[in-house]
């Protein structure tokens, strides 16, 4: 880093004077470089808050991408307001009962049966209310009593026990274990109900929020193959690249193609990115998501259904360090240093951590980038 330097020297022939007069100037000096040195790290910090990017990179999307961008509206500003609570009402309603048709229409396909046939009226009462498009209407007490009779039996149970064979939200036992609340006449949606929503991102959503004396730009970005070629060409400059990885979906395959894992599908994309041209210099950091689905989903089926050379354990630690090693494995670059966490986007205080470790990364990146770390 180099500073202005300062002639100071005078015809002063009292030696004190001169000492006097060096001691002001080597004072006038020091405050000169400090405020150039504030205004250049006041430059790399405007950098990183301007060019910060949120990628959900994930071929199936369904990362939990947008529930960390959701997070952020709880960490960094006031929460969500009344309108978003109000707003989020019907998606929860919609997302339900979605999740139930899933179901119920996975059934027959699995070669399942309801455990009690009187539950086919049940299910024709919910795929009408599909049929009519009510799905964001709140639930009308017949239609509570169908749910839940239609959740507590044993063949719903047994599908739903195999819902890696389709696609199937999430959030589905979140809402339907819980019919009895969102079915109340006064139900308004909790933060945790508005995390666990889905909604398919479409598009660039951007995000601003401050945090640490930043000020950033978060961009929630679709990672469909669909909606790819919307965004990859946008961000040549950006400072950073958060990756999304649902662990969880190891053994799930794509919504857009039925033949093609999503865990296989993220690390063709996680490839493509990081050694992509665009961002030669950016800071790839990989969120492999959804670990507390992993922990519970790894004991009861095998890891090697996406990783069929995996001869280890059928348990977290050990299976956890072998995902984050074949996306680390992609990195081409001898240079560039792939950052990873293991996150849990529902859990509040996780991705607050996480978030706060992040951005030090950022900080960081940027002060070496421009000699100053």
């Amino acid at each position: 880093m180099n500073f202005a330097v300062f002639n100071c020297e005078g015809n002063v022939s009292d030696s004190t004077n001169r000492l006097i007069k060096h001691a002001r100037c080597t004072e006038i000096c020091g405050a000169i470089a400090s405020k150039i040195l504030k205004d250049m790290l006041s430059q790399v910090f405007f950098r990183a808050s301007m060019y910060y990017i949120f990628n959900e990179e994930r071929g199936a999307g369904e990362s939990g991408k947008s529930t960390i961008v959701k997070q952020m509206k709880i960490i960094h500003e006031s929460g969500f307001t009344p309108e978003d609570f109000k707003q989020y009402r019907p998606v929860v309603y919609s997302n339900t009962i979605q999740s139930l048709v899933a179901i119920l229409r996975s059934l027959p396909i699995l070669g399942l049966t309801y455990g009690n046939n009187e539950r086919e009226i049940d299910g024709k009462m919910v795929f009408d209310v599909i049929q009519r498009m009510e799905d964001t209407e709140p639930f009308s007490e017949e239609l509570l009593a169908a749910m839940k009779r239609l959740w507590a039996d044993s063949g719903i149970q047994a599908c739903f026990g195999r819902s890696n064979e389709y696609q199937l939200n999430d959030s589905a036992k979140y809402f339907l274990d819980d019919l009895d609340r969102l079915g109340a006449k006064d139900y308004q949606p909790t933060e945790q109900d508005i995390l666990r929503t889905r909604v398919k991102t479409t598009g660039i959503v951007e995000v601003h929020f401050s945090f640490k004396n930043l000020n950033f730009k978060l961009f929630d970005v679709g990672g469909q193959r669909s909606e790819r070629k919307k965004w990859i060409h946008c961000f040549e400059d950006v400072t950073a690249i958060i990756f999304c990885v649902a662990m969880s979906e190891y053994d799930q395959v794509l919504h857009e193609d039925e033949t093609t894992n999503r865990m296989q599908e993220s690390l063709k994309l996680f490839d493509s990115i990081c050694n992509n041209k665009w961002f030669t210099d950016t800071s790839i950091i990989l969120f492999l998501n959804k670990k507390d689905l992993f922990e519970e989903k790894i004991r009861k089926s095998p890891l090697t259904i996406c990783f069929p050379e995996y001869s280890g354990a059928q348990e977290y630690g050990e299976a956890a360090a072998y995902i984050q090693a074949q996306f680390e494995a992609k990195n081409k670059s001898t240079t560039k240093e792939i950052y990873c966490h293991m996150t849990c986007a529902t859990d509040t205080h996780n991705i607050q951590f996480v978030f706060d470790a992040v951005t030090d990364v950022i900080i960081a990146n940027n002060l070496r980038n421009c000699g100053l770390y």
